[in-house]
């Protein structure tokens, strides 16, 4: 008895004060209350925490008006749906081997579920099913039974678990005892299916996602709906990307160099819209390996010349976990690595057939090699492989190789890393397409997918429109502009220029240098047409003081040693810290100098510098440079004419600070490279051109930015929205904003509720630090481009006007969305940033926010252009990829996680960034 209550003393002692009786079986039961309460006893008052409410997203407001109307097509069909009174049901899929290990190779488990759904159909009395390949399966109506066990035998599997039993005579060979392999519990084909009920989401949901009564059953019905669309697309054999369904034809690959093709497919998902249920289909991009010979494929990814000349440490790290065929079989294998030594000296041991077992029982052996053995026992010629190594495809202790020349990669594998530059432009360049090119491609997509015969669909009740849905749109009128001497004028078509105009605030340049890390051009020109060029801007520029060329012997240096030494020429030959350098750059892309030089100049010195690569200079090229010098040392190029006499509706009457806040991630696979978050804010209110940035570091792929507020004792906030607060208090005349426009970027719809209750509170927790009484407004308004809906003007092979805004049919059916395209589609088809307003505090009328949104796009001091998403989203952009290119060259051998293997995130210390001189720390410096 004494063991049993200390072994459970909380059980014990807790069972008189909360009926918490756990383990305390065989004590006495409680006496019952006392019917009475004596009069002298004062219940105690049980305080509840005060539930803090969360916030969501806001309704609309109702629809704007303003503008010229247009009629527009997009890339939504209708969808009728006829059945509401039934149910979807959920069931949990439970697969394993018939020894009870998981399964856990991808695409083995529709395989197997297509099985069970041929072999057992009266036992499931018909029922078709929705899989999503893993864990979920649907049905329209309940299976016979809550739950089902099943055994299905399945002839070949290729999974991760299975590379293919390698014996001799099936292609491969193995270097141990074939019979024990075969005994090996993975290589039966034998698996047992396990459907156990889990829930019953009513088929009525899908009409509440229609009407925006969201709830959890209406976002599972679409997932249902999606989940039948992906299973649609991978019973056609398409690879899968999330929604996006990519087929193996040749005909949509395009080559975008390094042995990495361009896969053109399709994006299709369902979306509940103001004009019902709607199918969104659009074109969509992955890229792939280039299928076809390994050796090809090695010769391209590393532009080398022949086999003999690739890099084979760097060809294994490629290679590892790509599936390939070999030519003497049919089956798939996944590559493990590469052998050690070439194929005509890597050993092992082949099995005597005919030959009887030796002394201890084992079959006899001889040791050959892998070449010997294909060429002499299999009879297959061998061109180039036998000087180079083998594809291995068993496992570490166990390894199976194929000469190299016998492999090929299998079609529609993912290439997941990071393109580089001219891969990237290569790819944008060849997937581009027209308006009217993309409908056709959609209308061929949508008839192509044959979704009528989908029979999941059809127990439904759906049926999918073939037309495009139209939608009335509205064009905005381009605000007035001003630029010097008091000038007026407006935009058109989205553009203007600077011709026979001065800037509106032009700055003047008299201590300033050039340095020349090798640029091949000539220096005394650039800087007389540079003057020159300035001059007629507006923008005063003395001669520089003088021209640095890098010392010949330095250029093979590293990067940060070229940067130092420059510097200390510059220190030593300069009478006093100059106002601005003009850095001259060997490559236009990706120079490693960048980097380095950005950060010695921006924390170190609070140096303001431009970097250009002088190729190809005209006055176009000098005059966009210009523009970038002048935003940077503190001019404006222009402005609206709002600010100047200022009439902004909402903003110019009550001090108020713009935000525009982004978190950009390291390339795909990088661990250990820190995400950097930074928030850009605007200054010297009434103006709404003028800009800072504030940026910081933060743990791998984390979205939601952490530094907003951070406290460090009672008296002392480290975070960036105060750094933010006080620029703004002293450049606004010591005034602090009443109200605060929060543009978010980069976040995707079930991350909403976190912008609104955690990084919202961290920005008011960071006002009340300041000041406990300040109270300001607040609008929170995301801005997406990663989204797949696209309009088109019906008769036309234009893309829509710059100005083009729409708030009805394919928006939200409750939440308050808008879709706008402020700027020119130049090439391709326009991409509409799709605006979410969460949160309006200040009362913005649906006109007043659209147009201060569509203002914000022409206030981009970097060109003359509007932009497609508002100007402090882009500068946050700008302002954390540029910073994001110091931390490339710092030294993080301490902090990478590369020789362990991949760790968790957050278990990374994040470098910290320096911090910007507080002589640029307020300057456009990102420009």
């Amino acid at each position: 008895m004494m063991d049993h209550e200390n072994g459970n003393q909380n059980g014990t002692h807790n069972g008189t004060v909360n009926g918490n009786q756990n383990g305390t079986e065989g004590l006495l039961p409680l006496p019952p209350p006392p019917l009475e309460i004596p009069p002298d006893v004062v219940p105690l008052r049980a305080e509840p925490e005060p539930l803090k409410k969360k916030r969501v997203p806001v309704a609309r407001r109702g629809l704007a008006s303003r503008g010229q109307k247009i009629q527009l097509l997009s890339n939504h069909f209708k969808v009728n749906v006829s059945k509401v009174d039934g149910h979807f049901f959920h069931y949990s899929v439970n697969l394993t081997y018939e020894d009870g290990r998981e399964v856990d190779g991808k695409g083995v488990g529709r395989k197997v579920i297509d099985k069970v759904h041929s072999t057992y159909d009266t036992e499931l009395a018909g029922k078709d099913f929705a899989y999503d390949g893993e864990k979920s399966l649907f049905t329209v109506g309940p299976l016979p039974h809550n739950k089902l066990e099943f055994t299905v035998v399945l002839e070949d599997v290729t999974s991760n678990r299975n590379n293919g039993n390698a014996s001799p005579d099936k292609g491969g060979f193995d270097n141990d005892n074939d019979k024990k392999r075969m005994r090996r519990p993975y290589h039966s084909k034998t698996f047992k299916v396990e459907l156990s009920f889990a829930a019953k989401i009513p088929m009525q949901a899908i009409a509440d996602a229609i009407r925006g009564q969201e709830s959890e059953n209406s976002q599972e019905a679409l997932r249902v709906l999606d989940i039948i669309l992906r299973q649609h697309a991978a019973r056609q054999g398409c690879l899968l990307v999330r929604q996006s369904f990519f087929h193996n034809d040749p005909k949509n690959f395009t080559d975008v160099g390094g042995g990495v093709l361009g896969c053109r497919g399709f994006h299709s998902s369902f979306r509940g819209t103001q004009g019902g249920l709607s199918l969104n289909i659009d074109v969509s991009t992955t890229m792939i390996i280039q299928p076809g010979p390994v050796v090809d494929f090695l010769i391209a990814n590393q532009n080398a010349t022949d086999p003999y000349t690739i890099d084979w440490a760097k060809a294994k790290r490629t290679l590892k976990n790509l599936r390939i065929k070999t030519t003497t079989s049919n089956q798939e294998f996944k590559i493990t690595g590469l052998s050690e030594l070439p194929c005509k000296e890597q050993m092992f041991s082949l099995k005597q057939k005919g030959k009887g077992r030796n002394d201890d029982g084992e079959i006899e052996t001889m040791e050959v090699t892998v070449f010997d053995y294909f060429v002499n026992h299999r009879g297959i010629d061998l061109r180039y492989s036998g000087d180079l190594p083998c594809i291995n495809v068993g496992k570490p202790k166990r390894p199976t190789f194929f000469p190299l020349e016998l492999c090929s990669l299998v079609s529609l594998q993912r290439y997941v890393k990071a393109l580089s530059t001219p891969q990237r432009s290569s790819l944008v360049e060849k997937s581009r397409q027209k308006p009217k090119e993309r409908m056709e491609t959609l209308s061929h997509a949508l008839k192509s997918s044959n979704y009528d015969s989908e029979p999941m669909l059809r127990s439904c009740g759906i049926a999918i429109s073939t037309q495009f849905a139209q939608i009335e749109g509205r064009v905005l009128n381009a605000p007035k502009l001003k630029a010097g001497n008091g000038e007026d004028f407006f935009p058109r078509n989205g553009r203007w220029n600077f011709n026979n105009k001065k800037l509106v605030d032009p700055t003047k340049i008299d201590k300033w240098a050039v340095v020349n890390f090798s640029a091949r051009c000539d220096v005394r020109s650039l800087v007389r047409d540079l003057i020159k060029c300035g001059q007629m801007k507006g923008i005063m520029i003395e001669p520089p003081f003088d021209v640095f060329e890098e010392n010949q012997q330095f250029r093979r240096a590293p990067p940060l040693v070229r940067v130092d030494k420059m510097f200390e020429e510059v220190q030593e030959k300069l009478p006093g810290q100059p106002q601005f350098l003009l850095c001259l750059l060997p490559e236009r892309k990706n120079c490693d100098l960048y980097g380095p030089w950005k950060k010695k100049n921006l924390a170190e010195y609070g140096i303001v510098t431009q970097c250009m690569a002088p190729i190809r200079v005209n006055d176009q090229y000098l005059t966009n440079v210009l523009l970038k010098i002048n935003a940077k040392l503190g001019g404006l190029n222009s402005m609206l004419a709002v600010e100047q006499n200022p009439s902004i509706p909402m903003v110019s009457k009550v001090p108020t600070l713009i935000l525009g806040m982004d978190v950009s991630h390291g390339s795909p696979g990088h661990s250990d490279i820190p995400s950097i978050a930074a928030v850009v804010s605007s200054r010297q209110w009434p103006l709404i051109s003028r800009y800072r940035a504030c940026v910081r570091t933060q743990g791998s792929k984390v979205e939601m930015i952490d530094n907003l507020f951070k406290r460090v004792s009672d008296t002392e906030d480290q975070g960036i929205i105060r750094e933010i607060l006080i620029d703004f208090y002293t450049s606004s005349g010591k005034r602090k904003p009443e109200q605060i426009i929060i543009f978010r970027d980069g976040v995707s719809e079930s991350q909403f509720n976190q912008v609104l209750n955690i990084e919202l509170d961290q920005i008011i927790e960071a006002c009340k630090f300041l000041d406990e009484k300040w109270d300001p407004k607040f609008v929170v308004i995301v801005a997406q481009k990663n989204h797949h809906t696209k309009f088109f003007q019906p008769g036309s092979p234009d893309n829509v006007p710059p100005g083009t805004v729409i708030d009805n049919k394919v928006c939200h059916p409750r939440n308050y969305d808008f879709y706008m395209c402020a700027h020119a589609g130049m090439i391709g088809t326009t991409r509409p940033t799709h605006y979410h307003v969460l949160l309006d505090e200040m009362g913005f009328s649906p006109d007043d926010l659209q147009e201060l949104v569509h203002s914000l796009s022409y206030v981009y001091q970097r060109s003359t252009t509007a932009i497609s998403v508002v100007s402090p989203v882009c500068y946050a952009h700008l302002a954390a990829t540029q910073v994001g290119q110091w931390l490339k060259f710092e030294d993080t051998s301490e902090t990478s996680s590369s020789q362990g293997g991949v760790t968790a995130a957050g278990a990374i210390p994040v470098p910290q960034l320096p911090r910007l001189d507080e002589k640029v720390a307020s300057s456009m410096f990102f420009c």
